[in-house]
C-alpha cells in the first residue's frame, strides 16, 4: 500500500454508541515521500549518533537508570501524575502524601521497564510481554482492577463518558485480532519497512486499539524504546520520547487524532521522526553534559580527599550517578561504615558544591546532586 493511499479506518455501530475499527497494518508499504525520507534519514542519522556516543561513556549504564526515571516521569505526566524527576529518587515516606499514589505509578513504570529490557533477552517483543508489562505497571496503584495482564473484556473509551466520548477504541471482540496483526507486523520481514516508519505506525495502532483498560498511554510509550532495543536498532536503551510528547502534549494527541479522522498518517509519521532526531540530539547534549561534569568533579573535587578517604568518596559518586539523592543511612550502607564517617564525608561533598541539602531538617536529611539532576529537568 502507498503511504498515500492509506485509510485509517472506519466507525462500526454497537448499542447506544459507534466504536472505531482500524484497518489491519501488517501488509506491504510503500514510503515514496520525499521530505519523509528527508526527515527519517535526519532520524536514523541522529539515532546512530547516540548509539555510538552511549558505548563510549564509561559507566553509561549509571546514566541511562537516570533516563529511564526521566521517561517514567515524563509519560506518567501526560496521563496526569504531578511527580517531578527529583521526587522518584525519594523513598515513599519523603514524598508528600498528595503525590504518593503518583510515586507509586512512576516506580511502577520503572520496574516495568527495566523488567522488559532484561524480558527481551528470553522473549521477543509480542503481546505476551506486552501483557507482563502491563500487570507490572498497575500493581498496586489505581487501575489495580481494571484486568492488569489481560486484554480488555469491555468497551473503552477516551472522554468523560461513553456517551460524550473524544474517541472510542474498538469494540474487545476485536482487540486479539487487531493485536495479532500488530505483533506480526512488527516481526514482518517479508514486507520491509524502515524501523523508524515501523514503529511510528505501531505506536499509533496501538494507541488507537487501546487494547487495555487502563494504562495503554504508558505502554504504547514504552513499546517505543522496547522495540528499538529489541531490534539492536541502539545497543543501549538510551532514547525515550516522552518529554517531547509532553512538551508537545497537543500536537501529539492531535497528530494520532487526526491519523483516525482523517487519514493524515504522513503527518503523524513526520511528526514522530523529528522528535526522534530531536530527542537523540538533546540525548547525545546531556551525555556531553555528563562527561564534563564527571570531569570536573574528578579534577576539582576528589583531590582534596585523603588517600584513605578516597575510595569512598569514589564510591559515593558512582552512586549518585545512579541516583542522586541521598541521607546519612544510605552512605552507611552504601559504605558499610559509621554514622560518623558517613556524615562527614556528606558535609565534605557539600562544601565543595556537590550535594546540596533539600529538606532544611536537623534529622533525616536529604542530598541532592544538583548539577546532575539538573541535566535531567530541562
Amino acid at each position: 500500500m502507498n503511504l498515500s493511499d492509506y485509510q485509517a479506518g472506519g466507525y462500526e455501530p454497537q448499542y447506544q454508541y459507534r466504536s472505531f475499527l482500524p484497518t489491519l497494518i501488517n501488509h506491504p508499504w510503500l514510503i515514496a515521500d520525499p521530505m519523509l525520507q528527508q526527515v527519517q534519514s535526519l532520524a536514523d542519522r541522529a539515532l546512530g549518533e547516540l548509539n555510538a556516543f552511549s558505548q563510549l561513556v564509561p559507566d553509561v549504564d549509571f546514566f541511562i537508570q537516570m533516563y529511564v526515571a526521566k521517561e517514567a516521569t515524563y509519560s506518567s505526566r501526560i496521563e496526569g501524575t504531578q511527580t517531578n524527576v527529583e521526587d522518584v529518587f525519594k523513598s515513599a515516606e519523603d514524598v508528600s502524601p498528595e503525590k504518593r499514589d503518583d510515586w507509586a505509578e512512576v516506580h511502577n513504570y520503572i520496574q516495568a521497564l527495566n523488567y522488559a529490557v532484561g524480558r527481551l533477552e528470553t522473549l521477543p517483543l509480542s503481546n505476551r510481554l506486552l501483557k507482563e508489562i502491563h500487570a507490572i505497571l498497575l500493581q498496586g496503584v489505581r487501575g489495580e482492577t481494571k484486568l492488569p495482564g489481560e486484554f480488555r473484556s469491555s468497551q473503552n473509551w477516551i472522554g468523560i463518558s461513553l456517551k460524550n466520548a473524544v474517541f472510542v477504541p474498538p469494540h474487545h471482540e476485536r482487540v486479539p485480532e487487531l493485536m495479532s496483526d500488530l505483533e506480526k507486523f512488527l516481526h514482518d520481514e517479508n514486507h520491509y519497512v524502515a524501523p523508524l516508519i515501523k514503529i511510528a505506525i505501531a505506536h499509533y495502532q496501538f494507541e488507537t486499539i487501546h487494547p487495555f483498560l487502563d494504562g495503554n498511554g504508558r505502554l504504547g510509550r514504552l513499546l517505543i524504546p522496547l522495540y528499538l532495543a529489541s531490534e539492536q536498532i541502539l545497543v543501549k536503551p538510551s532514547l525515550y520520547l516522552s518529554d517531547y510528547f509532553e512538551r508537545n502534549k497537543t500536537a501529539y494527541i492531535d497528530h494520532l487524532m487526526a491519523v483516525r479522522q482523517g487519514n493524515h498518517l504522513r503527518e503523524w509519521i513526520l511528526f514522530f521522526l523529528q522528535g526522534v532526531a530531536e530527542t537523540a540530539q538533546s540525548s547525545i547534549t546531556v551525555f556531553k553534559s555528563i562527561l564534563s561534569l564527571k570531569e570536573s568533579i574528578e579534577r576539582e573535587v576528589l583531590p582534596h580527599f585523603s588517600i584513605r578517604r578516597q575510595e569512598n568518596a569514589q564510591q559515593l559518586m558512582r552512586y549518585l550517578y545512579r541516583k542522586p539523592i541521598i541521607d546519612v543511612k544510605g552512605v552507611v550502607e552504601l559504605l558499610g561504615t559509621t554514622s560518623n564517617t558517613a556524615g562527614a564525608l556528606i558535609n565534605d561533598m557539600v562544601s565543595y558544591g556537590v550535594l546540596t541539602e533539600i529538606t532544611a531538617q536537623r534529622r533525616n536529611r536529604l542530598f541532592v546532586f544538583r548539577r546532575y539532576l539538573d541535566l535531567f529537568s530541562r
